[in-house]
């Protein structure tokens, strides 16, 4: 965390109450010069901040951005977002996110404006610009290769419930996808380092469309996508949303950890908007059509097909469809 983030948090914490420079540079163990320095270029970003001879420094009103000392201020976590990365812009928060996954403590967050080269599952395009959410939460779970998927179902549980305390109908569509009356708000892309018997790091990007005009996406994008600002009428504080988000998944993720993944299935199973519908599984080189009928303690989707056979998928992309 820089000096300017530090000096940020605490202004974000004593938003409209005047701090003094010398209390901040004390408190940071710098100069009152290097104090008036940061609140300059603050001020050059967009912050409101009035400047008072003899009384210090008051932020009265923030541009709209998911800065690491904004996040921070008022952040109830443990371990998630005590380390944050924080980019204007990038290719892709995930592949910053490789490139330090081994270097850094768990919980530590890449976090973008605007992503250039943004992916969703199977290599897909995924578009990110700026008034998303654009974020990686680097883990470090220590569990076997083959368990990952339940962090995934995870972390789709952590988003729809953030969502839902928005008062929106968030689901989940199998794997990762959260969708809002049909269409997709948010996808999680889940990319791991593993030794052959255990991981050595996670990482889990989540892309979400929060104050985004999806009006101007591509046509095969735009009739399928929504936005949190859409669908609630207003634009959203996204600082709030990812502080929620972040204080959500640490406690299910710490759950996890220590009573294991059944409850988080039930709730997976609980806002699944795939089971009971007819569905078309495109997986490696073969289609399957069938009822998803549930989803297996790995993360696995059930399908029975009109044959009466059950199919178990893995990965794989996940459409639904209309009977016929």
């Amino acid at each position: 965390m820089t000096t300017k983030d530090k000096v940020l948090e605490k202004l974000v914490k004593n938003k409209g109450k005047h701090v003094s420079g010398e209390q901040l540079a004390s408190e940071l163990s710098v100069s009152r010069t290097a104090i008036w320095k940061h609140i300059k270029v603050l001020k050059d970003e967009g912050y409101m901040i009035d400047s008072s001879t003899h009384i210090g420094y008051s932020l009265n009103d923030t541009p709209d951005a998911l800065t690491p000392g904004e996040i921070k201020a008022g952040l109830k976590t443990k371990v998630f977002g005590k380390d944050i990365k924080y980019f204007k812009e990038t290719e892709s928060t995930n592949i910053i996110a490789r490139e330090i996954a081994t270097s850094v403590n768990e919980g530590t967050i890449v976090i973008a404006e605007l992503q250039t080269a943004g992916r969703g599952r199977l290599g897909h395009k995924w578009i990110s610009p700026e008034g998303g959410i654009w974020l990686s939460i680097i883990l470090k779970p220590g569990i076997e290769p083959v368990y990952a998927p339940r962090i995934t179902l995870l972390a789709g549980v952590s988003v729809a419930k953030t969502m839902q305390d928005l008062g929106l109908p968030a689901k989940i569509k199998w794997p990762n996808d959260i969708i809002i009356n049909g269409k997709k708000v948010s996808g999680i892309l889940t990319e791991i380092g593993a030794e052959v018997d255990v991981i050595d790091y996670l990482i889990v990007g989540i892309g979400i469309d929060a104050n985004v005009d999806t009006g101007a996406f591509p046509g095969e994008f735009r009739d399928y996508s929504t936005s949190l600002e859409k669908e609630v009428g207003h634009k959203i504080n996204r600082v709030e949303f990812v502080q929620k988000l972040l204080e959500e998944f640490e406690s299910l993720y710490m759950k996890f950890k220590e009573d294991g993944f059944s409850h988080i299935l039930e709730e997976w199973r609980n806002m699944s908007a795939t089971i009971g519908q007819w569905v078309k599984i495109t997986a490696q080189a073969r289609t399957i059509y069938g009822e998803a009928i549930g989803v297996d303690n790995e993360g696995a989707l059930i399908v029975e097909t009109a044959e009466g056979h059950l199919e178990k998928i893995v990965a794989g992309n996940c459409e639904h469809m209309r009977r016929t």
